[in-house]
């Protein structure tokens, strides 16, 4: 159960506009989130992002309490409306246990450095690659522009994968915060017992205010409570 409530969490998190002339379709911002897995483990997340000149941070950070921490963070730029990644790394302690994973983008050398707890490893360089957090970045980028690419490359520490995520249309959701009209967009899994969908509100920069995610029967929610623009 531990393990699940971990692993959901951050899998929740790989997912997912300002005027029409503005140069990026986010904006720094903080939003806070409760999240339930199968009415048997209940927290408190918070998504953060922050810039300074063309750099970014997105913070993801969720808690159990006194069971489970987690926390995901991603350094990246934006060129052109592209994600360019450069830094990546996840942490989660359940009760005594750690993991922390990092993913280093080394664009001059052509190469992406794999740290896991203590082993280390390289994994060979895609253009346009991304990370599991950033990869939400990336959406919220091409909704302003009219549309989801066919697939996006997301680099972990084992490998690089296409992963599709299918725009199903625009329909209303209603979380702790308020009432949104919203896009809603899963994720191809292509496994009939693994399902997650995002619904992003334009009106919030197309900010995930809503996230479930079945895993072979467990179910994981989370809802978005309060939103502040930096």
């Amino acid at each position: 159960m531990l393990t699940k409530i971990s692993s959901n969490i951050l899998l929740a998190a790989a997912v997912v506009s300002t005027t029409v002339g503005s140069v990026h379709a986010v904006v720094p911002f903080t939003a806070t989130y409760t999240f339930n897995l199968d009415n048997k483990a209940a927290g408190t997340a918070v998504r953060k992002l922050s810039r300074q000149g063309n750099q970014w941070v997105y913070n993801f950070d969720a808690r159990v309490p006194v069971i489970a921490t987690a926390n995901e963070k991603s350094v990246f730029s934006l060129s052109n409306h592209q994600v360019v990644s450069q830094h990546y790394q996840r942490q989660y302690k359940i009760l005594v246990h750690n993991q922390k994973t990092s993913l280093d983008f080394n664009h001059a050398s052509k190469s992406i450095q794999v740290k896991r707890d203590q082993k280390n490893s390289q994994l060979p360089w895609q253009s346009g690659v991304l990370d599991d957090l950033n990869v939400e970045i990336q959406l919220r980028e091409d909704l302003k522009k009219g549309g989801l690419k066919s697939s996006y490359l997301i680099a972990d520490q084992k490998d690089i994968t296409p992963r599709q995520f299918v725009n199903e249309g625009a329909m209303k959701v209603t979380t702790p915060s308020g009432t949104y009209d919203a896009v809603k967009v899963r994720i191809n899994h292509q496994k009939k017992d693994k399902s997650t969908v995002f619904w992003l509100a334009p009106s919030l920069d197309y900010l995930p205010v809503k996230v479930t995610h079945n895993d072979d029967g467990s179910v994981y929610s989370l809802n978005l409570t309060n939103y502040k623009a930096s």
